[in-house]
């Protein structure tokens, strides 16, 4: 049976579009205008999605609250394998999110300054980010739909991010447990002396 036949009166070339998007950015949102149109396609057809993804090994997470999709491996592969500040980073941003989203009306978005995520990140380690981590950490993190800047330099710490919704659904338990674990583990060894501070923010 051929792929037109599967699809009836679905686009072949629109399934092949959104199936890819799907599987390479992780997250497709409602109120994204790349993605919008791509979420209500899904959501439309989502038993044939599911359905297709389902061969692949792959449930279709559809939050229609948060207005997020979102792929789960069911064999526990295909995640992305963060660096540890990264990592640290995208809880920041949950726990900001989960803290402003109760103040805001629904159709508020959630808007922090890059600087909130400098001053978190050194209350907990008394140590500094340089600015080319934290644009790194940032862009990697833009790429995958979690948040947009509204201003340009991702470094500077007068710049704004809007914190999409699917950034409750990026971290599992199993992920959460070892940012905990190896974030813990940094202290320890900073407040025993056995690592210098290496990362003076630079000055560009």
């Amino acid at each position: 049976m051929n792929l037109e036949n599967i699809l009836g009166p679905v686009s072949k070339d629109k399934f092949k579009q959104n199936a890819n998007k799907l599987l390479n950015e992780c997250f497709i949102l409602k109120d994204l205008t790349d993605t919008k149109n791509c979420y209500y396609n899904i959501l439309k057809e989502k038993e044939l999605y599911r359905a297709y993804f389902d061969l692949l090994g792959y449930d279709i997470v559809i939050n229609e609250e948060y207005g997020v999709i979102a792929l789960n491996n069911i064999y526990g592969t295909g995640r992305i394998r963060l660096r540890l500040l990264d990592s640290i980073i995208l809880l920041y941003l949950r726990i900001i999110y989960i803290e402003e989203r109760k103040k805001l009306s629904q159709a508020d978005h959630v808007i922090v300054y890059v600087d909130e995520l400098y001053e978190r990140y050194r209350s907990m380690k008394n140590d500094r980010i340089k600015k080319q981590d934290m644009r790194s950490a940032l862009a990697l993190l833009k790429k995958y739909h979690i948040i947009s800047n509204l201003d340009a330099d991702m470094g500077n710490p007068d710049t704004r991010l809007r914190i999409f919704p699917s950034v409750i659904l990026a971290f599992d338990t199993n992920e959460l447990n070892r940012v905990y674990e190896e974030t813990n583990a940094r202290l320890e060894k900073y407040i025993n002396g056995g690592e210098t501070n290496a990362d003076e923010e630079d000055p560009d």
